[in-house]
């Protein structure tokens, strides 16, 4: 053997008696878990197993009398039995009860201890309940230390008894019989930890990616929001450079402060274009979107007929009402107010196939009102591809905006969409050029 083999060997054997330290001498609790299902019968591990104690109090104290023993009896019976208890709430403590009960009846009794079925299952149990929490590493220790408990209970019955060699054979066939219900018992509670952990353990993955889902979509949305709106910037931009281009040939002999600003206006209006431009290349990078659709006016509520109409066209039944005075608002605001429209009949359609569609639009003061609802379904709807995020697109726009959004169910079994959107009024040019002269 190397120096070396030898070396790691050595540490090996030193970090063994530091691993069954932090494993064994540790009274940390670790309630069982409940059941999850059905949610009424949560407590039912704990109510058999504190069944199975009070059984096992009654059986074992019964048997040891019969067995003309001591009254004293009563009281390893009893620790034997609270160890199951305990086992439910701190199963290392518990353990160490139950085979601490094991070596003291054995000094105590003799026979029938400690391999008579009303001791050796207990003790099992024990284990058992141990497994269930503790890491197989635990397991195995604690199997180890009550085999070598057991041995030593069975030398002392042998040299104890008037024939050595008939108590050797009895005595040592119940012990390889006891150390093969305790491994089966513990081997059987490590299997279910582990396919509890293993459940766990998949159940936090699925969340993760849940969330990893939900934030991708977030940051998806996004981006086509910001790609719409940026066009609707672009073109205002592009419109503030043709005007103060123009604006010197409106006038008969323009100062040249007038022109030096314009030229300004025209020249700062450019350079923001065309940073605007770099990025909206960097947002349509992966933007499958034709060429044609990528450079059409983004939609306005003027677009509304043309959009209830065809749906009208393909046999969906709408219906829309205006309230309040119609004015221009803010390009996003109608930009989002028309996506609105649009994303919260496209899932109308989606999922309530046969119903009725209602749009409602409310022009106030300082807001703009927009109720689409739904009445249920006439048929079922059928599945549909991937995941829906219409309603995370909406909310997005509207938390973008400062408006608020609301959505649910109706009373009839429809669904409805609610949201206010911040529109105050614009001010006209010649009602700013009269509040500033």
């Amino acid at each position: 053997m190397s120096m070396g083999a030898g070396r790691r060997l050595t540490n090996a054997a030193r970090a063994v008696p530091r691993a069954m330290r932090e494993d064994l001498w540790t009274t940390a609790a670790d309630p069982l878990p409940r059941m999850t299902r059905p949610r009424w019968l949560a407590r039912l591990p704990h109510v058999l197993v504190a069944g199975f104690a009070a059984l096992t109090f009654a059986n074992m104290n019964g048997h040891l009398y019969g067995a003309g023993t001591d009254r004293s009896a009563t009281i390893v019976v009893g620790v034997q039995a609270a160890a199951l208890i305990v086992a439910m709430f701190r199963p290392v403590p518990a353990w160490w009860m139950a085979t601490s009960a094991l070596i003291v009846g054995t000094l105590v009794f003799g026979d029938p201890y400690p391999w008579g079925l009303s001791a050796v299952v207990p003790h099992a149990a024990v284990l058992f309940l141990l497994a269930l929490r503790v890491r197989p590493r635990a397991v195995v220790e604690t199997l180890l230390i009550t085999t070598l408990a057991s041995l030593a209970c069975t030398k002392f019955e042998v040299h104890g008894s008037p024939d050595i060699g008939w108590a050797a054979t009895v005595f040592y066939t119940e012990l390889g019989r006891a150390v093969v219900v305790f491994a089966a018992t513990a081997a059987f509670g490590a299997i279910l930890r582990a396919r509890r952990v293993a459940r766990s353990q998949l159940l936090a993955q699925t969340e993760v990616a849940a969330e990893e889902r939900t934030r991708r979509t977030v940051l998806e949305e996004r981006g086509r929001i910001a790609r719409e709106l940026h066009d609707v910037v672009a073109h205002h931009l592009s419109v503030i450079s043709i005007q103060a281009q123009v604006a010197p040939h409106l006038v008969d002999d323009p100062p040249e402060e007038l022109k030096e600003n314009l030229a300004g206006i025209r020249q700062n209006a450019k350079e923001a274009l065309t940073e605007l431009r770099r990025v909206l290349g960097v947002l349509r990078v992966e933007d499958a979107r034709s060429e044609e659709a990528r450079h059409a006016p983004q939609p306005t509520l003027d677009r509304l007929d043309d959009l209830v109409g065809n749906l009208r066209a393909a046999g969906v039944t709408v219906s829309t009402e205006t309230t309040g005075e119609p004015r221009p608002l803010a390009p996003g605001v109608e930009l989002s107010a028309f996506r609105l429209v649009q994303e919260a009949l496209s899932n109308a359609i989606r999922h309530a196939p046969g119903a009725t569609a209602r749009v409602l639009i409310g022009y106030d003061p300082t807001s703009l009102t927009i109720r689409i609802s739904n009445t249920a379904p006439a048929r079922p709807a059928g599945p549909s591809p991937g995941a829906g995020h219409g309603l995370l697109g909406m909310r997005e726009r509207v938390t973008m905006l400062g408006g608020i959004l609301a959505s649910g169910p109706t009373p009839d079994g429809g669904y409805e969409v609610f949201a206010t959107l911040p529109a105050p009024t614009l001010q006209q040019p010649a009602d700013y050029a009269e509040d500033t002269a």
